[in-house]
């Protein structure tokens, strides 16, 4: 079990973060890292505040991120993921969906998870074998059994085209199920499908920092994680389909290994 000084830091620092993009949501400029792969000195600045809040307590902690962010462990075996700003082109424009993520690695396993909305004052929380929870408050995913009867978010590549093994897939998809978005931030998708908001999310092109701590989180609340091929879930490896663990699984697992990358 881990001391409950992890959780409140993380907690904190997701929080904090989420200050800093609201601060800067109507003053950042914009430059292009990637087509329509969109970054900002909010990214740097969220990012900064979570690494600078840990490291003052957890000093020989390491670190990955999004933003050039890698520092292995010294003495420890304990490393932070984190997504500073998940769901970046959604900031930009002011699409209101998009949130701080982050997550703690013990000797390769993820043990913690936090997910910040600062939009809506949401911070899910997981602590392994601890369960998962919406502002203090349990959460449980869905109950729905059936495609037809759910609610699924797909991820895409920043950059792909019609012939692409992602669109294939969500294309596959759409007219069985009873709705399909894109919403562009796989935290938040994540930690919907822990609460019941989305019954299913699959990606094959997410990195670390988009899923460690929703991953956790949707295991914790009783949802299923794997590859698309129902092998076992690996942040490390871009493949993952979260559901509420029900039948829609199987159902969602069946359609999405029939395309090959």
């Amino acid at each position: 079990m881990l001391d409950e000084t992890f959780c409140r830091t993380a907690s904190e620092a997701a929080r904090s973060a989420g200050e800093v993009l609201q601060q800067w949501a109507h003053k950042f400029t914009v430059r292009e890292k990637g087509p329509a792969n969109l970054v900002t000195e909010a990214d740097d600045a969220a990012q900064e505040t979570i690494v600078r809040l840990i490291r003052s307590r957890f000093p020989e902690h390491g670190f990955l991120g999004e933003e050039g962010l890698d520092e292995p462990p010294r003495n420890q075996a304990f490393r932070w993921i984190i997504d500073p700003l998940d769901g970046t082109s959604n900031y930009v424009h002011r699409f209101p969906y998009y949130a701080v993520s982050i997550g703690l690695e013990f000797e390769g396993q993820i043990v913690l998870g936090v997910i910040f909305d600062p939009n809506r004052d949401e911070l899910f929380a997981a602590e392994r074998d601890k369960g998962a929870s919406l502002n203090g408050r349990a959460i449980r995913p869905s109950d729905v059994t059936a495609l037809s009867h759910a609610f699924v978010v797909a991820s895409l590549p920043s950059a792909v085209d019609a012939r692409d093994s992602s669109v294939v897939r969500l294309l596959r998809v759409l007219p069985r199920a009873q709705s399909l978005q894109r919403t562009g931030s796989a935290a938040l998708n994540l930690a919907y499908v822990a609460c019941g908001r989305i019954d299913g999310f699959w990606s094959s092109s997410l990195k670390p920092w988009d899923v460690a701590a929703g991953s956790l989180i949707v295991a914790e609340a009783g949802g299923t994680m794997s590859r698309m091929d129902g092998g076992p879930f690996d942040p490390l490896r871009p493949d993952l389909l979260a559901t509420n663990g029900s039948a829609l699984h199987h159902e969602l697992q069946e359609l999405l290994m029939r395309v090959t990358d």
